[in-house]
């Protein structure tokens, strides 16, 4: 894909340089056929028909001076010396040679760019030695040093900018594909580690109903109801264990897009190791873990508080996962980034959606426009939240620090059988 448009915006750049180059050549045959119906002065002969035709030539090679700079150079100084040796004035077409010479010594070597340096000052010196006696000679040598070289020294100096940009667009180029390489990989490892959390919330729906079904089959000729109850709780639970699963494929599935900015930047970046409940093989954590979550963070030098608005509402076991990282995540970021503030936590349960906002009030640097580039962190969220539906947004607040927003939307009545129970101001989570 970047091989096209690079292909497509060369071809472009192209037509505008031969555009540009037709437009340049007919304004110096249109500017010398001006100049020519001038009073020459003395010792020169007026441009006549010959003349014009000479002009119009000089000016219309300059159309490829790109394509091929030498020959142009060339044939430009030719008709230049022949127009010279007609008796014309020789001002009316010096300004063709003087752009090949420019052209030359920004697109060529300086062994070339000199050769032709010294072809247009012999031919300056030419002019002034075929009308000597009505011209001064000293004059003449002057102009002959000084304006070639003025535009040899111009001409390289351009073509020495014209390279490094070009090696800059090359680099570049290499450096995003690296990013985004980077970002690939920082998204197939985040993919992995919410996998395996998965993994973790399904062998738990697994564990569970293997209980439920061994009490179902013990109590069966006994009490038939407590046998209904166990078997009710197994088709809730493997509903959701399948439900997981397939979450867990469609993360999985190779070919996933991309983040849409891979410049990898870790304002919003780590893995929220800072702030980790245990070794890899503990039991996935939820939203009856985030008050030891915010003590931890209260420990670390974070004023933190939290707030929860709305009845609250038992998530799935998978979700309430979601939510936990996304917070802790934040929390972390909070921790690397702002250091010692203060930070709130607002749950909010509404109809349509479930809604976390962790906000800060930053290191006391205010950067209101700030550009906050993708990082391992934030891939992290959003994949998460992709998973049941949801968006992470993240970025500055206007008056300083920065805010997280998770929206997911709200579990159904199926999502929520068996789901662990939700924080709320009866249980003592809101402060």
């Amino acid at each position: 894909m970047h091989a096209a448009f690079g292909f497509l915006d060369g071809r472009a750049g192209r037509y505008r340089s031969l555009v540009v180059d037709a437009l340049l050549a007919l304004g110096y045959a249109g500017a010398g056929l001006l100049l020519g119906q001038e009073q020459p002065p003395l010792g020169w002969r007026g441009v006549d028909t010959f003349g014009g035709v000479l002009t119009v030539l000089v000016g219309l090679v300059m159309v490829a001076r790109r394509i091929a700079p030498v020959v142009v150079f060339g044939s430009s100084s030719a008709l230049w010396v022949l127009f010279i040796a007609c008796g014309y004035w020789p001002v009316v077409n010096s300004m063709p040679p003087l752009l090949g010479l420019y052209t030359v010594a920004a697109t060529r070597q300086v062994r070339t760019s000199v050769v032709c340096t010294a072809v247009v000052s012999a031919i300056w010196v030419y002019a002034g030695l075929s009308n000597a006696a009505n011209g001064s000679m000293p004059t003449v040598l002057a102009q002959a040093v000084l304006f070639p070289a003025v535009v040899f020294v111009v001409g390289r100096g351009s073509g020495a900018l014209a390279e490094r940009n070009r090696q800059f667009a090359a680099l570049t180029f290499q450096l995003r594909r690296q990013q985004e390489e980077n970002a690939r990989q920082l998204l197939t490892e985040e993919r992995v580690r919410i996998a395996r959390e998965l993994h973790d919330v399904v062998a738990h729906h697994m564990s569970v109903i293997s209980l439920q079904a061994g009490m179902a089959s013990y109590v069966f000729p006994t009490d038939p109801s407590a046998s209904r109850r166990a078997l009710d709780v197994i088709a809730a639970t493997s509903r959701e264990a399948l439900e997981e699963m397939r979450r867990m494929l469609v993360l999985l599935r190779v070919g996933q897009e991309a983040p849409t900015d891979p410049d990898g930047g870790d304002a919003l970046g780590g893995g929220g190791d800072a702030l980790e409940d245990g070794g890899g093989y503990a039991p996935a954590p939820g939203l009856d873990l985030l008050e030891s979550l915010l003590d931890r963070v209260r420990g670390a030098g974070v004023h933190v508080t939290l707030e929860v608005a709305g009845p609250p509402t038992p998530l799935p076991q998978g979700m309430d996962l979601c939510v936990y990282r996304v917070i802790q995540e934040a929390l972390t970021n909070v921790l690397k980034h702002a250091g010692p503030t203060r930070a709130h936590v607002a749950i909010q349960y509404e109809s349509p959606a479930l809604v976390v906002c962790v906000t800060d009030e930053g290191d006391g640097s205010f950067q209101p426009n700030k550009v906050i580039a993708p990082g391992h962190g934030l891939i992290g969220m959003s994949e998460r939240a992709k998973i049941y539906g949801g968006a992470v947004t993240a970025g500055p607040r206007t008056l300083g620090g920065f805010e997280v927003r998770l929206v997911l939307p709200a579990p159904t009545i199926s999502d929520r059988l068996d789901g662990p129970p939700a924080p709320g101001p009866g249980d003592g989570r809101s402060r």
